[in-house]
């Protein structure tokens, strides 16, 4: 085997599944060729293999319907924040969790069930509260005392709450995405918990249905888990058990994580010796569903210098914030040279020097007007793009057994500038 057939066997298990090579050398993802999606729609373009993201969603389903009778998953939705995607969670028939008015009425207009969303946020305003409660939303997250006073105002009812708990454990991941540690913003540690429990079961519009925990994302071993199940077990018997997600996906070549099976069998393990056995378990894997299916399509506009030889590409850290946040490493290839090459600096057009996307990628003699294929970015991209120095967001197409499909248009300039407001 060669050096550049082994290099390109590499990277493409970096891509969705079944990913290949075509006959003209041409990258092709969920039977699509790159090229005809940039030629249809341009670039920057995300790009997500549905059918790998169901397929997905089915794994992890069965995994958990194996192993603990009472549960079910949710989405967590700030990992791709898409009404399609909500769509498409609806019809695989899990709930999703949500953070904010925009992703909840997202849901809502995806087709998700009211009664299976989660609603998240240590920072819940009053409005946002009252939407929830109206739409009929299954779970309310308790991250504070304000939200039970707020709560308490708006329900005319009855409704169902979780409390968030910090359980104490800081998981093996970067800082910004660590949340079960002493410290966190999200949840109450122990003893206020115990505090907010004790109130809640006195209420008579609350109904205290279990407790919540989410120790952090890109987690990439199962270990943490443990202490965190057994710290909110401590609190009592309840309900409902939310074990929050955090589940890591493979980014690059050095990535390990456990398999959906192995995560959630280490979870179970834990919760079989703490939990009660009739209470219901969910889990909300969130980046572990959609990354590994999500690729972002770019154009090289120039190349320059040689130590190092900077690539530059039409999009940047307006479509791709993870890499200025968590110092997230990614892996590309020019998608008609697929794999090997020099080691180049991938960058950006915005006006930042942190605007890099990948330094020391290896890619095959790059050239302008060459289209550039970043592999796993079905997570936190879209969600987290911008309009940095009036970048249009860019579309997001859906593929399947060889159909693309257009869910989210490009933004327009007439869209950037829709929200302004002119007069003398």
């Amino acid at each position: 085997m060669t050096a550049d057939i082994s290099a390109s066997a590499d990277l493409l298990g970096l891509f969705p599944p079944g990913s290949r090579v075509d006959s003209d050398g041409e990258l092709v993802v969920a039977g699509c060729r790159l090229a005809d999606l940039a030629a249809t729609w341009g670039t920057p373009l995300f790009v997500v293999d549905e059918g790998a993201v169901r397929a997905q969603v089915g794994r992890f389903g069965r995994a958990l319907a194996a192993g603990w009778e009472n549960s079910r998953m949710v989405f967590a939705s700030k990992a791709f924040p898409c009404t399609a995607l909500y769509r498409l969670m609806a019809s695989e028939g899990i709930g999703v969790d949500v953070a904010g008015p925009g992703e909840l009425a997202m849901a809502l207009a995806g087709g998700v069930d009211p009664a299976l969303i989660i609603m998240h946020g240590n920072a819940k305003t009053p409005e946002e509260l009252q939407t929830a409660v109206d739409a009929g939303v299954g779970l309310i997250v308790i991250d504070n005392d304000d939200d039970i006073d707020r709560l308490e105002d708006l329900v005319t009812s009855e409704q169902p709450v979780l409390v968030r708990v910090i359980p104490g454990v800081r998981p093996d991941t970067h800082e910004a995405v660590a949340t079960g540690q002493a410290g966190s913003k999200f949840g109450l540690p122990i003893p206020a918990a115990r505090a907010a429990i004790a109130r809640l079961r006195h209420s008579d519009k609350l109904r205290l249905d279990g407790v919540h925990m989410h120790i952090g994302s890109q987690i990439l071993s199962p270990e943490p888990y443990a202490p965190a199940i057994e710290a909110i077990a401590g609190l009592g018997e309840f309900a409902v058990y939310d074990l929050g997600g955090g589940l890591g996906t493979r980014y690059t070549y050095t990535d390990d994580p456990p398999s959906p099976e192995d995560w959630i069998e280490a979870l179970l393990v834990t919760a079989r010796k703490h939990l009660p056995p009739d209470a219901q378990i969910i889990i909300e894997p969130g980046r572990s569903l959609v990354a590994p299916f999500g690729v972002t399509l770019y154009r090289v506009v120039s190349v320059k210098g040689d130590d190092p030889r900077f690539v530059a590409v039409n999009g940047g850290m307006a479509d791709n914030m993870e890499v200025a946040l968590y110092d997230q490493r990614f892996e590309a290839t020019v998608t008609s040279r697929v794999g090997g090459g020099d080691r180049v600096d991938l960058v950006g057009r915005h006006c930042e020097s942190g605007d890099r996307l990948i330094n020391g990628v290896p890619l095959r003699d790059p050239r302008p007007g060459d289209l550039v294929a970043v592999a796993a970015t079905g997570a936190y991209c879209y969600s987290l793009a911008s309009n940095y120095n009036g970048a249009m967001r860019p579309p997001v197409v859906f593929c399947k057994d060889g159909q693309p499909r257009l869910v989210v248009r490009r933004e327009t300039i007439a869209d950037f500038l829709s929200r302004d407001v002119t007069g003398p």
